[in-house]
């Protein structure tokens, strides 16, 4: 459920204005084209409604999208390294993948400390 305090004295219902600003500023879409998903749904709002909605609510709603995704952001990598001496010979294996399901995979020579390249 949302703050309710934040949408005393509002025509629409809380769960209402928050459905609304989320569509406008989750999706390209025009204040227009909000209005029609909306009156697809039963809702009857004007464009002009939901741009007053938006102005007033955005900054809210993108502070506390802000909070949630803090740290979260970008890209996270995984770095997993193998390195296999057989008599005096060393070798190395290693996969780097991302979190997006993106995967390289390498053989590397250890240098003479012994250590893997990246590790």
């Amino acid at each position: 459920m949302t703050n309710v305090h934040l949408y005393h004295r509002h025509r629409f219902p809380p769960d209402v204005i928050a459905y609304t600003v989320w569509l406008y500023f989750r999706f390209p879409l025009s204040l227009r084209m909000v209005e029609d998903l909306l009156a697809e749904s039963g809702i009857i709002v004007s464009h002009q409604t939901i741009r007053a909605c938006a102005e007033k609510f955005g900054r809210k709603f993108a502070k506390t999208i802000r909070r949630r995704s803090a740290g979260r952001l970008g890209d996270k990598w995984h770095l997993d390294e193998v390195v296999i001496s057989i008599g005096a010979v060393s070798t190395g294996f290693g996969v780097l993948s991302m979190r997006r399901g993106s995967c390289w995979m390498y053989w590397f020579k250890p240098a003479a400390t012994g250590k893997p390249p990246f590790g």
